[in-house]
């Protein structure tokens, strides 16, 4: 890979990780309207690191005060806010979890082309303006019960098809189930966590067993740049939700979708 081809993929990566744009519709433009090739798995692997890193730093203490409550809960001392929400994550993380051990293959195999991904990035997108024009938005993140927390990681699976984009349907389902848009964004990058992290590792036990070799100056450099602008992104996310909502996000779905049809369209990418 070159440089320019690591700097824009990992950038890429790390913010479209956390914004509700969908990563999949991003990065299939540099690879088919440029003719870059497939990064490859270890790089995949990399830029995801950074995006783990980015979100346990950003939460570190939360993630604390979880974890430290969910042990208590399993030694019998009891449950608060903190280890409720832990089970809740956990909850929410099963249903992704079940559908990529079951249904992998069938959906990298049928529903990554051009013209899902602009399909999903445009209904998603809709979808998510839905529920910021009409969600109540008069929960916090801890008003969230386990039926929520199922819900949302029902949407979380459904995220598996390309275009749809994690952050954006697990915050879609938050904010239509009542979170303000800051605990619906919270949630759903707690969420991310565990998701990313057992990606990672499924990925990094296939590398070792492949035997690949791989270019460590090209991994460490895309680790560091997803790093940066995964927790830059969640900074300002963050900082300016509540302030601009989820219309901008949703402008940019429709263009993107869009645009994705219209390249299409001529012919220069394909479907």
């Amino acid at each position: 890979m070159g440089l320019i081809e690591i700097i824009v993929l990992a950038v890429i990566q790390g913010l479209t990780e956390f914004l509700p744009i969908s990563s999949s519709g991003h990065l299939i433009l540099p690879s088919q309207l440029l003719g870059w090739e497939d990064q490859g798995q270890a790089f995949d692997i990399a830029v995801h690191v950074g995006t783990l890193f980015a979100v346990l730093i950003y939460f570190r203490k939360d993630v604390v005060e979880i974890l430290s409550a969910w042990f208590k809960s399993c030694a019998g001392k009891g449950h608060t806010a903190e280890s409720k929400l832990g089970w809740y994550i956990i909850l929410a993380t099963i249903p992704a979890g079940l559908v990529a051990g079951l249904a992998k293959d069938f959906i990298e195999a049928n529903t990554r082309g051009a013209a899902v991904i602009a399909t999903t990035t445009i209904v998603f997108g809709l979808a998510l303006w839905y529920a910021d024009i009409k969600a109540k938005e008069n929960k916090n993140i801890f008003d969230i019960k386990w039926k929520a927390a199922l819900l949302i990681g029902l949407a979380q699976a459904v995220a598996l098809i390309p275009g749809t984009s994690r952050s954006g349907i697990t915050i879609t389902a938050g904010l239509l189930l009542g979170l303000d848009k800051k605990s619906a964004a919270r949630f759903s990058f707690l969420m991310s966590i565990p998701v990313i992290g057992g990606l990672g590792l499924v990925m990094i036990i296939k590398l070792i067993l492949d035997n690949t070799a791989v270019d460590w100056n090209a991994l460490i450099l895309g680790t560091v740049l997803s790093f940066v602008s995964a927790y830059t992104c969640i900074f300002l996310f963050l900082k300016f939700i509540e302030r601009m909502g989820m219309l901008p996000f949703v402008i940019y779905r429709l263009i993107l979708g869009v645009g994705l049809f219209a390249l299409i369209g001529f012919g220069y990418i394909s479907a």
